[in-house]
């Protein structure tokens, strides 16, 4: 993930936090191979491009161009992933005591992603200013499920020459129907590592996108 990447979610249009939700999401090429996986019974990897996606689609690295607007409770956006025509939807639930946002993503074959997150207002510290938002999602395809739990803090990195930035850290871990467990992480400098069945699958810098697109 780059500036790019942050150039797509916060647009130069504008965008509220839901907005920004949703192109956040759009990252769902990720699970286009879930399906093909599944029905070959080799559901460790289904669950690897799962979880990819999932910690993926929690994180934004690259410059923090604004601020988006604030959504009221209620509040739906949702906007087509042009990768793949996988409709993304977020809606805030609530605003306080804290944000509760709620999204899906449906994927033109019908496997959906769904979840929720909690940001739990707002922490300052040396490294920044950091969003702690506990995560709870959701996976089906067909009679195959799976299920992410963790949590995922955005940081804001002040500059006083104006290239604030984003970035994330956290954890998810997971399971699915067919009994498979793992764990990933991803931390401050963009690496992401993933484990399923205490199988080393994934150590990857978020930068190199055309990898994480791609690789199996």
């Amino acid at each position: 993930m780059s500036d790019t990447d942050t150039r797509y979610e916060l647009p130069v249009t504008g965008t509220t936090l839901l907005g920004y939700v949703v192109r956040r999401m759009h990252k769902t090429q990720l699970l286009l191979p879930v399906e093909g996986l599944i029905a070959q019974q080799n559901t460790s990897e289904a669950l690897a491009k799962i979880a990819m996606y999932a910690i993926t689609s929690l994180t934004s690295f690259g410059r923090a161009y604004y601020q988006p607007r604030f959504d009221a409770v209620g509040d739906e956006v949702s906007e087509a992933d042009p990768q793949t025509g996988a409709l993304v939807k977020a809606k805030l639930n609530a605003d306080s005591p804290t944000y509760l946002i709620s999204y899906s993503a449906s994927m033109p074959n019908g496997d959906l992603f769904s979840g929720r997150e909690e940001i739990r207002g707002t922490t300052l510290g040396l490294r920044g200013l950091g969003m702690p938002a506990p995560s709870w999602l959701h996976f089906k395809s067909g009679g195959y499920s799976a299920e992410l739990t963790g949590i995922v803090t955005s940081e804001l990195v002040l500059s006083i020459i104006g290239r604030t930035r984003i970035r994330a850290h956290g954890f998810l871990i997971f399971n699915d129907s067919a009994r498979n467990t793992g764990k990933v992480t991803v931390d401050r400098n963009n690496r992401i590592k993933l484990e399923v069945n205490k199988r080393h699958v994934h150590d990857i810098n978020l930068v190199d996108t055309a990898r994480l697109k791609t690789d199996g």
